[in-house]
């Protein structure tokens, strides 16, 4: 697996996931995941953390994972090496101490430079998969808001600075669905669009991680970008529009 550490103490990684690997099992799939290679690389942190149960009804090992993200999102991810590292750790990302900035390709021209989107989150009432912003949307509602801002836009697409303020499962991509901006290529939510830009996966990179340390330390750490999105930047920035 090709996983990058860019960050490490004695208390912490962070990780550069790359697009496409799962970050644990999910009870159907038999592909190596995320904690396949924490385990092989890093034995001792797997009592480290929190086991889950996965909609099979599964439990499966989270060893030092303190969050996720999507299978085909890449990007910067915390595991946490020590009990009390993932106590302190957990503790941030419910206070929303923990800053996350993202990147993604949306399509359509944006005219506005940046903005907010403050809607809660609940269930799909038509596909079991999707999460949904929608005044139709299911079960208990979760606050959500997610801050944007415009870097470059053309007639088809816009690329976006992405900072979610809390973390629903899926909230960017619901979120910028809600505004009728969806990410380029997101099989979930918008599966009729065409793939532009090159992008055969969803166009979302969690670029940017900013936290606390046990010892008190201020860490902020970047993923560089992957080659689809040093592409598709090459490739949107010679078609901007004002």
């Amino acid at each position: 697996m090709n996983i990058s550490v860019l960050y490490e103490d004695d208390d912490v990684l962070v990780l550069d996931k790359p697009a496409g690997l799962l970050v644990h099992g999910d009870g159907r799939s038999v592909e190596e995941t995320l904690v396949d290679w924490i385990h092989e690389q890093y034995p001792d942190i797997q009592d480290v953390g929190e086991d889950a149960r996965v909609a099979t009804g599964e439990i499966v090992k989270r060893p030092g994972i303190v969050h996720r993200i999507d299978r085909d999102t890449s990007g910067v991810i915390i595991v946490c090496k020590t009990a009390e590292s993932f106590a302190h750790m957990k503790r941030q990302f419910q206070t929303r101490q923990v800053e996350k900035h993202y990147k993604a390709f949306v399509y359509d021209n944006i005219k506005e430079d940046e903005g907010v989107i403050d809607k809660p989150i609940g269930r799909s009432p038509k596909d079991f998969r999707q999460w949904s912003s929608e005044n139709n949307a299911r079960g208990e509602l979760r606050e959500a808001e997610t801050r944007w801002k415009k870097i470059i836009s053309t007639k088809t697409c816009a690329f976006l600075e992405v900072i979610p303020k809390t973390g629903r499962t899926h909230q960017i991509r619901v979120h910028l669905k809600y505004i009728e901006h969806p990410i380029v290529a997101d099989p979930l939510y918008a599966p009729q669009r065409a793939k532009l830009l090159g992008f055969e996966r969803l166009a979302l990179h969690a670029h940017q991680i900013s936290f606390e340390t046990v010892s008190g330390k201020k860490v902020s750490v970047e993923a560089p970008y992957p080659r689809d999105f040093e592409k598709a930047i090459e490739t949107i920035a010679k078609e901007e529009t004002l």
